[in-house]
């Protein structure tokens, strides 16, 4: 029986974002992410959030997936995350066993556009809102950008949303 293990979020971050880096030359990026469930109570529909663990690391040769998440990320962005679920175990100091399931990026889409200072814009979604060439990242189509380990065609364009 084939398993997949794939997760995908639009949502934004409640904290900034801490990295760590390894002495390998390895490192990770960790913060916290929300989204929201809406359900219908007592005829009226309410949005019941939920908060995440993310983490994105740099991988391979040419994986810096943790460091742009470093360099554009902030409390409050808007962005769409692809990747995995991960279960983490450990004991704690009183001996207790503790578990938590966490999120590891492979894709990030960044949906908010930049202030004139060249820094993530916090707020709301901005269509028209894309990266300058001095970055060092091409987006041609102005709109969202788009960093993973994935095939970077397969990203989407404002052509692919519904409004």
């Amino acid at each position: 029986m084939a398993n997949l293990n794939k997760v995908i979020f639009i949502g934004r971050l409640t904290r900034d974002v801490e990295s760590r880096a390894f002495s390998n030359g390895g490192k990770v990026a960790k913060f916290g992410f929300a989204v929201n469930n809406r359900s219908r109570k007592d005829g009226q529909w309410v949005d019941e959030p939920v908060f995440l663990n993310v983490e994105a690391f740099n991988r391979g040769d040419n994986g810096t997936l943790a460091d742009r998440c470093e360099k554009f990320l902030r409390k409050g962005s808007q962005c769409f995350i692809e990747g995995h679920l991960v279960l983490d175990q450990w004991t704690a100091q009183n001996g207790e066993k503790r578990s938590q399931i966490k999120v590891v990026m492979d894709r990030l889409e960044l949906l908010d556009g930049r202030s004139e200072d060249g820094k993530p814009a916090g707020g709301g979604f901005n269509r028209n809102a894309g990266f300058q060439k001095d970055d060092g990242y091409d987006n041609p189509s102005g709109g969202s950008q788009s960093f993973g380990d994935g095939d970077a065609g397969s990203a989407m364009s404002d052509s692919d949303l519904p409004f």
